[in-house]
């Protein structure tokens, strides 16, 4: 006989907030209330507020992006795009792309790659949030962000089918590869950061990634 496995039930802010990795109360939104949001509520959210927000347990909680993480989501996506691109194996989306990792969870990565192949027809998606787990999906950890709640995102993406994950610790300068949620290795700056099996072929010094955070203009 199958086992069934429940949630353990809610009854406080305080559990709300565990369950969610112990973030702060001032990301989850309370309208509509916790446990009953959708995904159009993803959507109306961003039209009407501009703001972006994942949808966990059937509540909206509010992406967390900082000046220097945008800076390097942004230029680590140009770089995956440049060999994505030039070889035409997939989609790569910044800290606005959406996507339903299964029915009723939401994740938004700061960067991911999609392959063609799990995407229907092999198209780009018309859906405001494509039903699609990106086979690399990147994390540029901002200061709200706790140590549980990485974990549970970690774990969720895996179990949805993403074959690898980046952390990307913009204070130490540190990238966490995860083939698993338990097996990863951190690089710091002296060493390269490679595709694996997900982009072979893919490498970046780090040094040059995480040196965005050091220019400066002319004088």
């Amino acid at each position: 006989m199958k086992t069934v496995h429940t949630a353990p039930q809610i009854q406080t802010l305080a559990d709300l907030l565990e369950r969610l990795g112990g973030i702060s109360a001032d990301r989850v939104r309370f309208q509509p209330p916790p446990g009953t949001a959708s995904e159009q509520d993803v959507v109306e959210v961003e039209r009407r507020e501009n703001r972006l927000c994942e949808l966990v347990d059937g509540a909206l909680v509010e992406k967390l992006m900082g000046y220097r993480e945008s800076l390097l989501a942004v230029a680590l996506a140009a770089a995956l795009r440049e060999f994505v691109v030039e070889r035409n194996l997939g989609l790569v989306t910044g800290a606005d792309g959406l996507v339903s990792l299964i029915s009723g969870l939401v994740r938004i990565p700061d960067v991911a790659f999609v392959s063609w192949d799990r995407l229907p027809e092999r198209k780009v998606p018309t859906d405001p949030i494509p039903h699609v787990a990106p086979d690399l999906a990147v994390e540029v950890l901002s200061k709200g962000n706790t140590a549980s709640e990485m974990e549970r995102k970690r774990r969720e993406y895996f179990q949805a089918g993403v074959r690898l994950v980046w952390m990307v610790d913009v204070d130490v300068r540190t990238v966490t590869v995860f083939t698993s949620p338990e097996r990863s290795r951190t690089l710091n700056e002296d060493q390269i950061l490679d595709g694996e099996e997900v982009l072979p072929g893919f490498s970046l010094v780090l040094r040059d990634l995480f040196a965005e955070l050091d220019r400066q203009g002319d004088r």
